[in-house]
């Protein structure tokens, strides 16, 4: 198996990772051939993914300029994932160039791709660390650095909850953040769910299958358990919707019917 030049070295390139995967439904090139197989096989179940994926980076994008437009400029951004166009730092920077951005991932190909696009910047960093350490995220001299705390924080938690088993506990982890940030601070964050998907769940639970048998469990959860990721934060209007329906810019109902699947929502804390 050819070793691309971008490659870091020490990365074993014979085990999809979620990150390269996301990368490849999103048209990047920063993905082996192991990872765009597991991602053809789950498209074999659910074609769909591409939009689902699409859907997903359309919505950060608007909860971003939302959270500008509340006067924030502060983004953590945990399971970021591989930075391609249009991600959290360029949405920011045009329109605040005061915005500040920590990315956090634990794929070490996001963070090696991450450190050599944000290469020389002053106001975006990219740690290496997991959502299931929030105090090592909070606690690391890139995030005490370059964000303040005591000051609201955009949370962006981006298609990276539903990776979370029920024993990671991720509802303690996404606590443990929220009581680290100051009030008038924004939860944002989207997670995969049967509901919504146009196919029967049997059919759509092949796709979760893949994920399982590359050792990164995807974990489809219901409405309400997505809502009590919001708890000690008030959701904002239109609440936990579809992606395309939270804040459209255009008309509802042209968007695939893929794109309808899961849950994404903005929280504020009071």
């Amino acid at each position: 198996m050819e070793r691309p030049a971008w490659a870091p070295h020490g990365i074993d390139i014979s085990v999809p990772s979620v990150s390269r995967i996301y990368d490849y439904y999103l048209g990047g090139s920063h993905n082996f051939e192991v990872d765009r197989e597991a991602a053809r096989k789950a498209m074999e179940f659910m074609p769909g993914l591409p939009k689902i994926m699409k859907a997903n980076r359309a919505f950060l994008r608007r909860a971003v300029e939302f959270a500008l437009s509340e006067g924030i400029t502060q983004f953590l951004d945990i399971g970021s994932g591989i930075p391609t166009f249009g991600n959290v730092h360029e949405v920011a920077e045009a329109a605040s160039p005061d915005a500040r951005v920590v990315y956090v991932d634990h794929d070490p190909v996001a963070v090696a791709h991450s450190q050599a696009v944000l290469a020389g910047r002053d106001n975006a960093v990219i740690v290496s660390g997991d959502l299931r350490k929030p105090a090592a995220i909070l606690n690391s001299p890139e995030t005490t650095g370059l964000l303040d705390l005591e000051r609201p924080v955009a949370l962006l938690l981006v298609a990276v909850l539903h990776f979370m088993e029920d024993e990671d506990e991720p509802h303690r982890a996404v606590a443990e953040l929220r009581d680290a940030l100051a009030p008038g601070s924004l939860l944002v964050l989207t997670h995969a769910s049967y509901d919504g998907i146009p196919l029967p769940q049997e059919r759509a639970g092949g796709a979760v299958g893949v994920y399982k048998n590359i050792r990164n469990p995807l974990v489809m959860r219901g409405r309400e358990e997505t809502a009590r990721f919001f708890d000690g934060f008030e959701l904002v209007a239109p609440g936990l919707v579809t992606m395309p329906a939270w804040r459209p810019e255009g008309p509802v109902g042209q968007e695939d019917p893929y794109a309808f699947s899961g849950f994404a929502g903005v929280g504020r804390k009071p």
